[in-house]
């Protein structure tokens, strides 16, 4: 299993400078793979580390603008306060045939007596 320590779930510090921004180093990308449980060679390693300081190159327009008069938006959509979610209504539904389950449970890894079986989460 792949869990960070505490300490490493904090922000990524980048060390050099690249023009307004730091860059992301080498190392960065590799405590990058690491929290995110990838095994990354190399050359992965290099070829990542420009593609994501291209990607802080296109972000770095945005922390200019000043959004200091803005309030946040409580709804995605100005003037839609009143939007109401389209959601089923919480009804029974009918069982599933045996021959309906069986066809579900084909693509399950692991099944028992037509019922999904799956890793222990809590011991």
């Amino acid at each position: 299993m792949c869990l960070p320590q505490l300490s490493q779930r904090a922000t990524i510090p980048a060390t050099q400078n690249h023009g307004d921004f730091m860059a992301i180093t080498d190392q960065d990308v590799t405590q990058l793979a690491q929290l995110a449980c990838i095994a990354l060679s190399s050359d992965d390693t290099a070829r990542l580390q420009p593609e994501l300081n291209d990607i802080l190159t296109l972000i770095q327009p945005l922390q200019a603008a000043d959004t200091g008069n803005t309030s946040p938006l409580i709804y995605p959509l100005p003037g839609k306060h009143d939007a109401t979610l389209r959601l089923r209504d919480d009804t029974a539904q009918p069982t599933a045939t045996t021959q309906q389950r069986d066809a579900l449970l084909a693509n399950a890894p692991a099944t028992a007596n037509g019922l999904f079986l799956v890793p222990t989460v809590i011991e």
